[in-house]
C-alpha cells in the first residue's frame, strides 16, 4: 500500500510537472514581451553586436596635422604616417585650436602636432617631441593613430641611431637598432582585435540578461493576472514547490539549449571569430551555466511586482555585470567588494569559462574553478528558489482561504 501510494504521488508529480512545463511554454509564446526577449533578441542582437565589431581593424583614419616646424624631418614623419594603411593625413592646420575644432566636429579622430623646435632639437642631438592627441571615445581609431605614430617614430629613431653609429655592415646596423631581438607571436587572439576579445563574453551576458528579462516579464504578468497577485495561480497542478520549480526550469532550459548552441557555435562562425570550441566540453559547461541563469532569474522574479520593473532592473545591472566579469576591465583592478558580489552572478563565471573554452581551447579540467562555481550556484539558487516559491505558494493559498500547508511539499 505504501509503495502504491508513493508511486501514485510520483506519477501525479510528473504529470503536474509536465503540465507546468507545457503551460510555461505557452506563456512564453503568448506573451509578446517574453517572446521578444527570450527568442527574438537572442537571435538578432548578437548578429548586430558582432557585425559592429566584425571589422576589427580600421583603415585610413583621418588625422589633423599641425606642423609648426616646417622642416624636412617633420615632412618625412608626416609622409610615412600618411603612407601607413591605418591612418591618413586628412587636414593640415595652422594651430592646435583649429585641429581641436575638427576633432569636435568628428572630421578627424586625432591630431599630430610638431612644435617649432622639432627639427632644431634633432639637429643638435637632443630629444625631440611629437604630440599625438586622440579621440578616446573610439578605441579602434585611437589604437590606429597611436600605434602608427609610434611605429613611424621608432623607424626614424632607428635611422638616427644608424647614422650616428660606426657600423660597416647591415648586421652592425641591425645590432645597433635592435640589440635585443624578439619574435611576437599571438597565441590566442591572433587578430589582436577587439571583437575576438569581447564578443565571447558578451554572448554569455546576453544569455543571462535575456533570461532575466523573459522570466521577469512572465512573473510580472502572473502577478497582474492572478487574482491573488502572487506568482503562483491557485490550481491543483501547482500544489508542490518542487514540481513548479522543475517544470518552469525545464521550459526555459529547452528554449535556451537551442539559443545557447546558436550563440556559442553559430554566431562566431558567421563572423569568423576565433572559436576553438569542443562540442562535449561546451555541453558540459553550458549546462550548469544556463541552469544557474534560469534559477537566478526565477529567484529574482519574486522582486518583480509589475512587468516594467524588470526592464529597469536588468538595464541598470547590465554594465556592472559585464565589468565584474573582468573581460572589459582588468580583474585585478576591481575592488574586493565588487569581486565578491561578482561571484554571486552566473555571468561572472560563465564569461570567464567560455572565453577560455572559445579563445584558448580549454577543457573542463582547465576551468575547474568556473565549472565548480556554476554547479554550486545551481544548487544554491535551486534551494533558494524553492524557498521563494514555497513562500509564494503559501501566500496564494492564504489569500484563497485555503490551508497554507496543504500538499505544498508533494
Amino acid at each position: 500500500m505504501i509503495a502504491n501510494s508513493l508511486l501514485k504521488k510520483i506519477a501525479r508529480g510528473l504529470k503536474d510537472m509536465c503540465f507546468i512545463w507545457a503551460q510555461e511554454m505557452r506563456n512564453v509564446v503568448k506573451d509578446e514581451g517574453a517572446l521578444l526577449f527570450m527568442i527574438l533578441v537572442p537571435l538578432g542582437y548578437p548578429l548586430l553586436y558582432s557585425w559592429i565589431y566584425n571589422n576589427e581593424v580600421v583603415h585610413e583614419v583621418p588625422t589633423a596635422i599641425v606642423d609648426l616646424s616646417h622642416s624636412h624631418s617633420s615632412r618625412e614623419f608626416i609622409q610615412k604616417f600618411d603612407a601607413a594603411g591605418d591612418t591618413k593625413a586628412a587636414y593640415y592646420c595652422t594651430s592646435i585650436e583649429e585641429a581641436k575644432d575638427l576633432v569636435a566636429k568628428q572630421a578627424v579622430h586625432g591630431i599630430l602636432y610638431f612644435p617649432p623646435d622639432f627639427d632644431k632639437r634633432l639637429g643638435r642631438g637632443e630629444q625631440a617631441h611629437v604630440g599625438v592627441y586622440c579621440d578616446m571615445s573610439l578605441m579602434l581609431t585611437y589604437k590606429a593613430i597611436y600605434q602608427t605614430a609610434q611605429a613611424v617614430a621608432s623607424g626614424i629613431n632607428s635611422d638616427i641611431q644608424i647614422a650616428a653609429s660606426k657600423g660597416y655592415t647591415n648586421r652592425d646596423d641591425q645590432i645597433t637598432t635592435q640589440p635585443l631581438d624578439f619574435d611576437e607571436v599571438a597565441i590566442f587572439n591572433t587578430t589582436g582585435g577587439y571583437g575576438n576579445a569581447i564578443i565571447p563574453g558578451v554572448l554569455m551576458v546576453i544569455i543571462q540578461q535575456t533570461l532575466l528579462l523573459g522570466i521577469g516579464l512572465l512573473a510580472g504578468t502572473a502577478r497582474e493576472t492572478n487574482k491573488n497577485k502572487e506568482l503562483i495561480p491557485i490550481s491543483e497542478h501547482y500544489a508542490g514547490v518542487f514540481r513548479i520549480v522543475t517544470g518552469k526550469s525545464l521550459a526555459y532550459m529547452m528554449i535556451y539549449a537551442v539559443m545557447g548552441a546558436y550563440l556559442a557555435l553559430v554566431v562566431p562562425k558567421i563572423f569568423h571569430f576565433v572559436s576553438l570550441v569542443d562540442g562535449w566540453t561546451l555541453f558540459q559547461f553550458m549546462l550548469p551555466y544556463i541552469l544557474s541563469c534560469i534559477l537566478f532569474g526565477m529567484m529574482l522574479s519574486c522582486l518583480v511586482r509589475y512587468r516594467e520593473n524588470v526592464l529597469l532592473l536588468v538595464v541598470f545591472t547590465s554594465l556592472p555585470f559585464l565589468f565584474m566579469t573582468g573581460i572589459s576591465w582588468p580583474q585585478a583592478n576591481i575592488p574586493g567588494v565588487w569581486q565578491s558580489i561578482g561571484w554571486l552572478i552566473p555571468s561572472t563565471w560563465g564569461v570567464r569559462g567560455f572565453l577560455r573554452i572559445s579563445s584558448m581551447g580549454a577543457s573542463i579540467s582547465d576551468i575547474t574553478e568556473e565549472f565548480q562555481a556554476l554547479w554550486i550556484q545551481v544548487g544554491v539558487y535551486f534551494f533558494v528558489t524553492c524557498l521563494v516559491y514555497r513562500h509564494q505558494l503559501r501566500n496564494a493559498r492564504r489569500h484563497a482561504g485555503l490551508d497554507a500547508d496543504t500538499n505544498e511539499d508533494e
